[in-house]
């Protein structure tokens, strides 16, 4: 589709239809997960919105590695965070549930965020350290009883598209609970919808699924191990990008 024609197509046909397909996956969530479907409601709806919205916006989708993960494995998944398009990345094809780990901010969507309480994905707070930690604990919660967790440990998406430092927190929720940090790469939604971009803009995009690290045989969890871990994870990640996104 030529650049004079999308952006017509975005905002006549893209936008009003994403807009009433979100509240009515938001609807169809919450009530799904409220009266007690919530193992079915709180991944299969966003995943097949997350689906849609891309082939809505015309952007084609490359998956790779997705025999490294383990079905009946729970994971604390780690990505790059290059635009908004990554969740729709993650969620719609990854091919397992996931619990996100979401910017307290989310919550007051109208609906949106009521959703996403309801389908027991965690907003972090950042407005003191005890409601950080409090964050991490309502993680490891849901960790415990058998869910996976998706995390953006740079904490905010790129403003160039390169990787930023990571953040301890995944890192600290999986050495708690001796779990493996699968990582993941995605390439391409930089160019889709990079933070503080109004409009879409149709590319291609790739998320290549890693082999998991494992953090059972770490005895010690202490400040420098943390970030050699996340360290570790960040090349793994960085392994995969596109020359573009390099640092």
């Amino acid at each position: 589709m030529t650049r004079t024609i999308y952006p017509v197509y975005f905002w006549v046909f893209f936008l009003p239809v994403f807009l009433v397909l979100t509240l009515l996956t938001a609807l169809v969530t919450l009530a799904g997960c409220l009266l007690g479907g919530k193992r079915i409601f709180s991944y299969y709806p966003g995943m097949l919105w997350s689906r849609t919205v891309c082939a809505l916006a015309l952007c084609p989708v490359k998956v790779s590695g997705r025999e490294h993960i383990r079905r009946n494995q729970s994971y604390v998944f780690v990505s790059n965070h290059q635009g908004a398009f990554d969740i729709f990345l993650i969620y719609g094809f990854l091919g397992v549930p996931v619990k996100w780990m979401m910017k307290a901010g989310l919550r007051k969507i109208p609906l949106v965020g009521a959703a996403c309480r309801a389908a027991g994905f965690i907003f972090v707070e950042h407005s003191t350290p005890q409601a950080a930690a409090r964050s991490v604990k309502e993680a490891e919660v849901s960790l415990q009883k058998g869910a996976s967790i998706a995390i953006f440990p740079e904490g905010s998406r790129t403003p160039n598209g390169r990787m930023q430092r990571f953040k301890k927190g995944a890192f600290q929720i999986a050495a708690d609970l001796h779990l493996p940090i699968l990582p993941i790469t995605l390439n391409g939604p930089y160019r889709v919808l990079p933070i503080g971009a109004l409009r879409v803009k149709p590319h291609r995009m790739e998320m290549i699924i890693h082999p998991p690290l494992a953090t059972q045989d770490r005895t010690r969890q202490g400040a420098r191990e943390l970030q050699e871990l996340a360290e570790q994870t960040q090349a793994v990640i960085a392994s995969a990008l596109w020359p573009e996104f390099l640092p």
